[in-house]
């Protein structure tokens, strides 16, 4: 055999062996992240459930889910470990990362227009008109076109073809 013949089984090989050794490497990372696992750390499960590790064994963890809600899991079920500001963040709605006040979005407008000036009390009403209505005339609009149509009343019905005792629907 010539080596032409052989370059895809040796391609394929390849590829698998690749293929294989990088889901290994993600079956690995996620064995020492459960192995990581310590009471009091946060974390989500596969099912998208989160909790607090309240406890650790071989095979299975203990969840603190809420007051008085313990759960208990396989290890296989935890899908991340997270770090105690996203597990504040997800869980509890806390932000600690907060830069500073500025950088915030106004709840209004007004300041991103750039003008002071006061805005309108309720009552008061605002002209959202052009200023300057003389400036372009104003087009007349069309006439709509004429249809003549014949009134119903006027409308003779077709007429069937009257059966006779013989006639028979299918022929």
């Amino acid at each position: 055999m010539s080596l032409v013949t052989l370059l895809p089984f040796i391609v394929l090989i390849g590829a698998m062996f690749l293929m294989t050794r990088s889901a290994k490497k993600k079956q690995q990372q996620a064995a020492n992240m459960r192995n990581e696992m310590q009471p009091g750390s946060g974390v989500r499960t596969i099912g998208g459930m989160y909790g607090t590790v309240k406890e650790v064994n071989e095979e299975t963890v203990l969840l603190d889910a809420g007051p008085g809600v313990d759960l208990l899991f396989a290890k296989n079920s935890i899908g991340a470990v997270l770090t105690d500001d996203e597990y504040n963040r997800i869980v509890h709605g806390v932000e600690h990362d907060l830069k500073s006040d500025e950088d915030l979005v106004p709840d209004d407008a007004s300041s991103l227009t750039g003008t002071d000036a006061a805005a309108p009390a309720a009552g008061d009403k605002v002209e959202l008109g052009k200023k300057d209505a003389a400036v372009e005339p104003v087009a007349e609009p069309l006439a709509e076109p004429v249809v003549d149509v014949e009134p119903a009343a006027e409308a003779k019905p077709v007429e069937q073809p009257k059966k006779s005792e013989g006639d028979s629907e299918a022929k």
